[in-house]
């Protein structure tokens, strides 16, 4: 099995799995009339999947280092397709909670160990471009998801997005299990579930880089998440054209992960960093200054988009350097720190919306994202000047 068509499997993994996890969001009142709950009730099946979903992305990767990354990563593609198909009977909200727990605890080992493989395959000189493919075609899916959800909720039923999913995640479940001999493995029996982590924390140049993680989730992220609402707030759109209107996020992330591994080459990582950023912050000062018109509007998403992959797959590629022999531990506290930081982002996204109105939120993000791109300069700057004087001695061991 060549390269690309590796990165085109966990690609497509990666797709149903970002999809699938902002699926219930734009489906969420339709569930709650259904059920007849309240909306705020509701809302737990959103916890339900991404607590599970975020502590056990440092599970998953120290199981991988163990025992391998490909036999973790097709188990919990076989889990997460059944679960999702489990979504879909829910007669309540605690058996519907119980579903979305078991869906996200398994999801949680797609993205960080599809990305300690593409790790263990691509030498560094390639791996930027893999992984910015790889990110593109996964946060398509997220880009599409409010789309696909929208237009099968209203079409079909709520019930009907989460059949559609788990036939969906059929497709990557088959193709991995056919092509699991062609796969490489790796394992690494000594392994230890809380070692590697400590390590990795314990390194100044790993914990800076995990510190920019958590901090481009939080500003990132934490922008994506309230997309929708403005849109809604601002144009009156329904979820149809809101979903449309935010798949330039995803695509902006397929095309510009194409684009990082040339970029990458002839800037280098620590300006395709900055320019994430730069691109990351000019898309939330378009949303807070002139958003209102159509043309800004769809122009700042894909903006959004495209600071998104050259800064997540730059530090991607960093955090795959730093501990060879526990890649899935390295790759999981990235999962990890991405996702808290998206949470923490959102919730204080929700605050300062409720004190200071959406505008200002974008604005208050786009200032954040400046100041994390002077830290970032300084931090990898730093790194880098700590892996040259380090090189002679791992040279000559």
């Amino acid at each position: 099995m060549n390269k690309k068509s590796i990165i085109g499997l966990l690609g497509l993994a990666g797709f149903v799995v970002m999809a699938d996890n902002w699926v219930v969001s734009p489906i969420l009142p339709a569930i709650a009339e259904n059920l007849n709950v309240d909306i705020t009730r509701a809302g737990l099946l959103i916890s339900a999947y991404m607590v599970p979903f975020g502590l056990f992305q440092l599970i998953f990767g120290p199981l991988a280092d163990r025992y391998g990354k490909k036999q973790v990563i097709t188990f919990s593609m076989v889990i997460f397709t059944l679960a999702t198909g489990l979504c879909a009977l829910g007669v309540g909200l605690f058996d519907l909670s119980l579903y979305r727990a078991l869906t996200g605890v398994f999801a949680a080992s797609v993205m960080p160990i599809s990305l300690a493989l593409i790790g263990d395959i691509f030498p560094l000189q390639e791996r930027q471009g893999a992984i910015g493919t790889f990110m593109g075609i996964a946060f398509l899916g997220q880009g599409l998801s409010m789309a696909i959800g929208g237009v099968t909720a209203y079409f079909v039923s709520w019930r009907g997005v989460f059949v559609l999913y788990a036939l969906l995640s059929v497709v990557p479940t088959l193709m991995l299990m056919k092509s699991y001999r062609a796969l490489p493995s790796t394992r690494n029996p000594q392994s230890r579930l809380l070692a590697p982590y400590a390590k990795l924390l314990g390194d100044r140049r790993s914990l800076g880089t995990y510190l920019l993680v958590l901090l481009e989730g939080i500003f990132i992220i934490g922008s994506f998440s309230y997309l929708g609402a403005y849109i809604a707030q601002t144009y009156h759109f329904n979820y149809l054209f809101i979903g449309l209107i935010m798949t330039g996020f995803g695509l902006a992330t397929v095309v510009g992960g194409r684009l990082s591994g040339k970029l990458v080459k002839s800037l280098g990582p620590r300006n395709l960093l900055t320019l994430g950023l730069l691109f990351a912050m000019a898309a939330d000062l378009m949303l807070s200054c002139c958003g209102g018109w159509l043309g800004s509007l769809i122009g700042a998403v894909a903006l959004l988009g495209l600071g998104f992959i050259f800064t997540h797959s730059t530090l991607l590629t960093r955090a795959t350097e730093f501990a060879q022999q526990a890649r899935g531990a390295a790759m999981s506290l990235v999962a990890f720190c991405f996702m808290g930081g998206g949470g923490l982002g959102t919730a204080l996204g929700g605050a300062l919306i409720a004190k200071w109105g959406m505008g200002n939120l974008f604005a208050v993000y786009g200032a954040a994202l400046l100041l994390t791109c002077l830290l970032s300069f300084v931090l990898i700057g730093r790194a880098v000047i700590e892996e040259a004087r380090l090189a002679p001695q791992k040279a000559q061991q």
